[in-house]
């Protein structure tokens, strides 16, 4: 039976530190995660329409091995501002890859689109995402919020606000696995219109709201339900106005290329916690670290433990992310607290 760690957050993975940045009036937000030392990282996008920067770099036939920190923000493709911001922070520090004689802080980051959530968007000529991303490396620390904060500020789903969420899960094998989301999807992440949530099997205890599957399936379990389609019925959905955005992480020993398989594994939970997910108007992605803390190199066995655990924690991280948003002035949506 898995369990949560001790802060049931992606911190529980050492040598990892969250922070997050938000604005309320711009409906937004960026979320940080700091590596205390270089992690190797991996990288599998899935959906049509994603938006990032240094992703290339992380396919394991390519020369970089590890990154310093891994970015998720709103703003769509303004938001790909944040990652400067953070490098700026991590090189006061003195923190980055050596090559030349400088020191390059290596930053990959995504983005996801909440431009129109009924926040102030009118920044001027620059937007403030360079701000928001030196602003989250400051505020990082081993406990951070989530619902309504960072990356997951002005997120939305199908019917229901979205949120930042996070959950982890020590393993038998002396390995710990945790999963950070900003939450954005095209999808619902419950069934139908109802309170429950898709990713109830996976949940610990009550960490959102400990419901379960509704018996019997209300009669809009099958239906597709598609952000903004019952709102504005008319409306064609947006290339790249959705997206969930996600970092896998363990403190196990794994080489580039099992990173990347830990990613690609992760997104098992965006199937089991959102319906429909990996559309062409979604660009989901997985960001994966092995910060190698523990020391442990995994058996055969004890990986395939890890891919699995991969899923269910990414699946009860996104429906945290959800359960735990609140409401603001000027929202579209409602939060999941209010529905009846």
């Amino acid at each position: 039976m898995f369990r949560t760690g001790p802060r049931n957050l992606i911190s529980d993975v050492a040598g990892l530190r969250v922070g997050n940045a938000s604005d309320a009036r711009l409906k937004s937000g960026v979320t940080t995660v700091l590596c205390d030392e270089p992690a190797v990282a991996g990288v599998q996008i899935l959906g049509g329409a994603p938006g990032t920067r240094e992703t290339d770099l992380l396919e394991p036939h390519n020369s970089v091995e590890a990154v310093h920190a891994v970015v998720l923000s709103g703003g769509s493709a303004f938001g790909l501002d944040a990652a400067s911001g953070v490098q700026a922070a991590l090189r006061e520090r003195g923190i980055g890859l050596e090559v030349g004689g400088f020191r390059v802080p290596i930053v990959p980051a995504a983005i996801l689109f909440d431009l129109r959530n009924g926040g102030d968007k009118g920044w001027g000529r620059y937007p403030p995402y360079r701000d928001l991303g030196y602003e989250s490396v400051q505020a990082a620390a081993v406990d951070f919020q989530l619902g309504t904060a960072g990356a997951g500020t002005g997120a939305l789903t199908s019917g229901l606000k979205g949120g930042l969420g996070s959950a982890s899960t020590p393993l038998d094998s002396g390995v710990t696995i945790g999963a950070l989301a900003a939450v954005n999807p095209t999808g619902s992440v419950t069934v139908g219109r109802s309170r429950h949530f898709w990713a109830a099997p996976f949940e610990i205890g009550a960490e959102f709201g400990g419901l379960g599957y509704p018996s019997p399936m209300p009669e809009d379990a099958k239906r597709i339900l598609l952000k903004y389609r019952d709102k504005e019925p008319d409306m064609q959905m947006t290339t790249g106005g959705n997206t969930t955005i996600a970092v896998i992480a363990t403190d196990a020993v794994l080489t580039k290329a099992a990173a990347k398989r830990l990613a690609i594994s992760a997104h098992d939970g965006f199937v089991r916690a959102i319906w429909p997910t990996h559309t062409p108007a979604d660009g989901d992605l997985v960001f994966a670290l092995a910060t190698g803390r523990s020391g442990i190199e995994l058996t055969a066995d004890a990986a395939i433990d890890l891919y699995a655990a991969a899923g269910a924690t990414m699946a009860r991280a996104i429906s945290r992310g959800v359960f735990a948003a609140t409401p603001a002035d000027n929202d579209l949506f409602p939060v999941w607290s209010s529905r009846r």
